[in-house]
């Protein structure tokens, strides 16, 4: 805990010390790995890895780099983000991406040297939470079902755990299909 709150204001200084539930939902999230690095018995750098498995493969994602201002240059990120791909690579990720503001020139040039590659993309980002304010930290759960889709036609449905299409509001949990699919319309295997 009291790496965290010495690590991540070093990453950004809009980040507000995280609660105890909030680490351990973290750090339990079967999703994700939070690495930390040691020197002399204290933790100087921390990243978390969180592995996606979508529809077009499983990806990594690198996320929170950090390493404690006083052991930069040493290797520190290097090792986390090295261990982060040697264990996306074991869980069968398609690939790892991470991101890096331009101004971070140091981390730029690591990352290039580890074989990052920068993408021609754009990045988006939706803030969830109130304008200046980190969105509240939500549950990674063990089962966890996607969430409605809200399509032209209205809810399509939530494929929950079990695979089944159920209604959002008064369905009672039966199977629903969402209107103009038919047997067979689903996706192939």
């Amino acid at each position: 805990m009291a790496a965290f709150g010495r690590l991540l204001p070093q990453l950004s200084s809009s980040l507000r010390p995280l609660g105890r539930e909030t680490v351990e939902r973290i750090v339990g999230c079967e999703t994700g790995t939070v690495l930390v690095a040691r020197s002399g018995g204290k933790v100087v750098g921390t990243l978390t890895l969180v592995l996606l498995p979508l529809a077009s493969g499983p990806r990594g994602r690198v996320e929170d780099v950090v390493v404690d201002g006083a052991a930069r240059g040493q290797g520190v990120a290097a090792l986390l983000t090295g261990h982060a791909v040697r264990l996306a690579r074991e869980a069968g990720a398609r690939s790892v991406d991470l991101t890096s503001r331009p101004e971070r020139g140091a981390a730029n040039r690591l990352y290039e040297r580890l074989g990052f590659a920068a993408r021609r993309s754009t990045v988006y980002r939706f803030a969830v939470g109130e304008q200046g304010q980190r969105a509240p930290a939500g549950g990674c759960r063990r089962g966890a079902s996607a969430r409605g889709v809200l399509g032209s036609r209205g809810l399509l449905g939530v494929l929950g755990s079990s695979g089944v299409l159920g209604s959002r509001g008064g369905g009672g949990g039966r199977r629903q299909r969402p209107r103009g699919s038919g047997e067979g319309n689903g996706p192939s295997r």
